[in-house]
């Protein structure tokens, strides 16, 4: 466990929810192992040829496609494990990605090299997943994805994938650097940084631009379409703000900008994101907001850029006012678009465990938000063979495992969580110890004068 392998003058001080965290990340690690890396999706209903067809009449036929659907969207709601019948399980490279980044977390907490190990793993797993067909690295899904625009065929390059892949590469990559103590991990730092090089290079020249005013782009959500998605332009503009500054490339930062300010100019007066800005997907629902959100806290985190702070702080009041339910807890919409089959959903609480983490300090609210949702992961969605409920149903839960739509996003979420919390821990045991100190120096100095 780690708090065994944490030095105890350290470790012990910390606080019982810290404990249950670490215990938490301990067994779905050992789940994980035993589980195997392939899953069923949320999508799965959808991604095979009978849900495919059926959705697809669904945005061409309102009237037929609800009648084809709902027979399937009453399975989703009642009978979960019903999607073994429609689709296999399989490898998602978000989650690859996210259970890369949380074993670099634990490594950092650990320092046990078989977490690193298993990030490098992950890692790996990235580089045979990277879509065929194009000269850069990048990631899409390994299903067919029917929308409302069309069908995009799987291995489809997504920006909204692509960024969890630069993260995971970016931060095993600090973590190398910090450590350059032999041949191997100089070369397996310079491989991070190539890789890194090359998404960025992606997500750059791939990812096609669309002026919505003088100081402003969308951007595309594969290299095929036409844009308008927020939090697409989002990812792209943390992206590339991360690389202009990793590679010293300012035609990154540009083209960064420009999608920065598009998002900023999409945020509604009341401090809310639509998910799109056709005039059809004007929904706004709580993993999307923290996505949003998310990406506009680690661009001011890098740049000080002044109008994200004032986003993000009217973005934090309509997240708080508007995307939790009476218990305090995140609810899916603030207003639902269509009938929801669920209550509440992993995602969501794994997003809004993310979101507070980065923006905590600077707006105190979401440190008692952060608290009462891990409080309420830990008692009520950490099952007995150390994965995470799925969903909480109007009528039961959703407990089949699925890598892309919650596990791996809670993984990371607590790891992220551990890690901040030892790291809080030691700088006000830091700041205890000068204090003490100069209180020492003060009475030796005391003493001195009085003789």
């Amino acid at each position: 466990m780690i708090a065994d392998r944490y030095p105890p003058s350290v470790f012990r001080p910390l606080s019982p929810e810290v404990h249950k965290v670490s215990d938490a990340l301990g067994g779905f690690s050992a789940w994980l192992a035993r589980y195997g890396e392939t899953s069923w999706d949320h999508q799965s209903f959808f991604a095979g040829p009978i849900g495919r067809r059926a959705k697809s009449l669904y945005y061409r036929n309102r009237l037929l496609g609800t009648a084809t659907v709902a027979p399937i969207i009453f399975l989703e709601a009642f009978c979960p494990s019903a999607r073994r019948f429609f689709h296999h399980p399989t490898r998602f490279p978000i989650a690859d990605a996210h259970y890369a980044m949380a074993f670099a977390f634990l490594f950092q907490v650990t320092n046990d090299e078989a977490n690193l190990q298993r990030a490098f793993h992950f890692l790996e797993e990235l580089k045979k997943s990277r879509c065929p067909g194009f000269e850069e690295y990048c990631w899409g899904y390994p299903y067919d994805w029917v929308t409302r625009n069309g069908n995009i065929k799987e291995q489809t390059p997504l920006i909204t994938s692509t960024p969890y892949a630069y993260e995971a590469f970016l931060q095993v990559y600090h973590l190398l650097e910090a450590d350059r103590s032999g041949i191997s991990t100089s070369n397996a730092a310079n491989d991070c940084r190539e890789i890194m090089a090359s998404i960025a290079g992606h997500a750059f020249k791939d990812i096609k631009d669309f002026r919505t005013s003088g100081q402003a782009s969308s951007c595309s959500y594969t290299p095929y379409d036409s844009g308008g998605v927020i939090n697409a332009a989002a990812y792209r503009a943390f992206l590339l703000t991360s690389a202009s500054q990793v590679f010293s490339n300012d035609h990154y930062w540009k083209t960064a900008e420009q999608n920065l300010n598009f998002v900023l100019g999409a945020q509604n007066r009341d401090g809310s994101c639509y998910y799109a800005v056709d005039g059809v997907r004007d929904f706004v629902d709580h993993f999307h907001t923290c996505f949003v959100m998310k990406a506009l806290a680690k661009i001011h985190a890098l740049t000080g850029h002044a109008a994200t702070l004032e986003a993000l702080s009217k973005g934090v009041s309509h997240y708080l006012n508007n995307l939790f339910d009476e218990e305090g807890l995140p609810k899916p919409f603030s207003k639902a678009p269509r009938l929801t089959v669920y209550k509440r959903e992993l995602y969501d609480c794994a997003e809004c465990i993310n979101l507070c983490l980065l923006l905590r300090d600077r707006f105190p609210a979401l440190d008692r938000t952060l608290d009462k949702v891990v409080t309420h992961i830990l008692e009520a969605w950490v099952k007995r063979d150390g994965s995470f409920r799925s969903r909480k149903l109007h009528l039961g839960w959703d407990n089949v495992p699925m890598h892309r739509w919650g596990q791996s996003q809670m993984f990371r979420s607590l790891a992220f969580y551990l890690r901040e919390s030892i790291k809080a821990r030691a700088q006000r045991d830091q700041r205890s110890d000068v204090r003490d100190r100069t209180a020492a120096l003060g009475n030796q100095t005391a003493e001195l004068i009085g003789k």
